[in-house]
């Protein structure tokens, strides 16, 4: 069992079929999961990937029960809207572009927000898997300030150098770059190697 702790927040974005794959890495390496989903996360799910309860049963993820914690996103005096609660990351999956606004603004009212905020401002691993195309200037600039501050931006784009035969391909792709990106180790096939 590893001492590592992984808050993974869900907003409104287009990108559910990634949430229980990266999940599924994050708890099958022993990390505990602490997990918040917004309002327009919790009609995506349910519209992209049949999702309807969010626990470790909704996401086919049973085994798990007891190193799965969820939270209501507007329990804003949650453990993880506190600098206090010592944790090894957090990942925004999928990132909407008003959530990765107001991230970059400080604005503060859900506990994904405020999470994220003091993700950045206690200095942890943010990573935000923004998942909307085409990208604006404002989406451009709030990219710029998340980063300045030590976020990580990770667009949901996925590689094709691995020749993906299915979508399931495309979504491991990228699971296993977000758990990359939060120090978690795992099986999936997603590393460059040369052919040369």
């Amino acid at each position: 069992m590893t001492n590592k702790k992984i808050v993974v927040g869900v907003a409104g974005a287009s990108g559910a079929p990634y949430v229980p794959k990266v999940l599924r890495l994050l708890l099958e390496a022993n990390v505990e999961v602490h997990l918040t989903v917004s309002t327009l996360g919790k009609r995506l799910l349910c519209e992209e990937s049949n999702i309807t309860s969010i626990d470790a049963g909704g996401f086919g993820l049973s085994e798990f029960e007891n190193h799965l914690i969820t939270y209501g996103n507007k329990n804003l005096g949650a453990s993880i809207a506190s600098g206090s609660f010592l944790h090894d990351g957090m990942i925004v999956l999928p990132c909407s572009s008003n959530t990765l606004g107001a991230i970059a603004g400080g604005t503060t009212s859900t506990l994904l927000q405020r999470a994220a905020a003091v993700t950045l401002k206690e200095r942890r691993t943010l990573v935000l898997a923004h998942r909307e195309s085409p990208i604006s200037l404002v989406d451009m600039r709030n990219m710029c300030t998340v980063t300045e501050a030590g976020g990580v931006i990770a667009p949901l784009s996925p590689g094709f150098y691995m020749n993906p035969k299915t979508i399931d391909d495309l979504i491991d792709f990228m699971a296993g770059k977000l758990v990359d990106l939060v120090g978690v180790e795992h099986n999936m096939n997603v590393r460059w190697k040369s052919n040369v």
